[in-house]
């Protein structure tokens, strides 16, 4: 069985928690994912065998500024390239392909598996990508939406427009070359008419729409690994400090948003886990208050941490929810606003309401997450966050099910 993903640590992560539990019910599974450094060593350290495909993703992030089109056609051009050889190549064999990531990658992969005669599953991490009544689309790069219509049908069929005229003529000429006729509609393609959700029903419900989604529950991969000396030095030195952390986010300012947070943290004379990320974040002076961490095992740190300030990751919200810490979202873009939006509804957290805080504002937020309700809530709804998710997914792939 082969997996195949293009993306960041939160395209990567849960693909490697499928894995795992598949390698446990006895599956043969390997998996197509970025050549960067970390990715090897998660899928080394989970035994699963990895195939490189395309570029290393950390660069790219940090060198794509935000929302720009600029070389967007050829790094779509590469991925879908990459799906009919390298993905191709590693499929042969297999009697599934499972594919998640940008939708070059997936549209390929569709194809891959379609010319191979094999099962095809579209899975998702969060719900924004999937065409829905209840929401909007996200935006594509360089390809704004219609503007002054607020009909989310209507927005819809402009984004399967968009996705055509960006990347149908390359997924076409690929298939052509293979013997595949042409699709019209290569976003509903990609996705099909039953993809699979890795996300938490009780975080993020599905609503009723035309697609029969499979919500599965999040893609959780267990991770037994110890914490780093320093760090548990640092949290038996005192109280739970407050962790903050933006992932795989570039840089931008939020070097000004660490300092923020650290200067609201102190105020209330608390201490500050400061995590580096892709964007190299520092804490702000070397006051022993204050710790810098590199990747670690979260799952067994925010059991520890008083709160978890964060960009609003699939991830980082459902493992902070499952720790039953109470959150404060800082959004910085992509799917990150409606999980900040899902943290607030479920009242186990705080959505601020800018990118940027202000020691005013993260200080009242964090009031807010700190409160004993909050932090009674937050307990009650980490019972009710499915930790099987994985294992779900793992038996509808054996069972031919889904």
């Amino acid at each position: 069985m082969l997996l195949s993903t293009y993306g960041s640590r939160g395209s990567v992560e849960p693909m490697a928690g499928l894995a795992v539990r598949l390698r446990e019910f006895g599956a043969d599974v390997w998996m197509c994912a970025p050549p960067d450094e970390e990715f090897g060593t998660l899928l080394a350290g989970a035994g699963v065998p990895m195939v490189p495909v395309g570029q290393p993703v950390r660069p790219l992030v940090a060198s794509v500024r935000p929302g720009s089109a600029v070389g967007l056609a050829r790094r779509a051009a590469d991925l879908i390239t990459a799906q009919f050889t390298t993905v191709a190549a590693a499929a042969e064999g297999c009697d599934a392909l499972v594919a998640t990531g940008p939708l070059p990658v997936t549209a390929g992969a569709r194809s891959v598996a379609e010319r191979l005669g094999i099962r095809y599953v579209h899975a998702s991490h969060q719900p924004v990508i999937l065409p829905s009544p209840h929401q909007p689309p996200p935006a594509r790069r360089g390809r704004p939406l219609p503007p002054g219509v607020s009909d989310n049908r209507a927005l819809w069929d402009a984004d399967a427009r968009n996705a055509n005229d960006m990347f149908g003529a390359e997924v076409n000429a690929h298939r052509t070359a293979i013997g595949l006729p042409p699709v019209d509609d290569v976003r509903d393609y990609a996705f099909t008419a039953r993809p699979w959700l890795a996300t938490d029903p009780a975080l993020s419900p599905w609503p009723s729409t035309d697609l029969d989604v499979v919500q599965t529950g999040a893609w959780i991969r267990p991770d037994a690994r110890p914490l780093p000396p320093a760090l548990e030095a640092f949290l038996g030195a005192g109280e739970p400090p407050v962790y903050v952390g933006f992932g795989s986010m570039p840089p931008g300012g939020l070097q000004d948003v660490v300092r923020v947070a650290v200067e609201a943290v102190r105020a209330r004379g608390m201490r500050t886990i400061v995590s580096r990320g892709w964007a190299d974040l520092v804490p702000v002076d070397d006051r022993d208050d204050c710790l810098s961490v590199g990747e670690v095992n979260h799952q067994e740190l925010f059991a520890r941490v008083a709160a978890v300030v964060h960009h609003g990751s699939a991830g980082t919200t459902t493992t902070a929810a499952l720790a039953g810490v109470p959150q404060v979202v800082v959004a910085q873009g992509a799917d990150q606003p409606y999980w900040a939006e899902r943290v607030g509804a479920a009242g186990i957290g705080v959505a601020h309401d800018i990118p940027m805080p202000t020691v005013e504002s993260l200080s009242a937020a964090l009031d807010t997450a700190l409160a004993p309700g909050t932090r009674a809530r937050v307990a009650a709804v980490a019972g009710t966050v499915r930790t099987d998710g994985a294992a779900v997914a793992a038996r509808l792939l054996l069972d031919g099910a889904g």
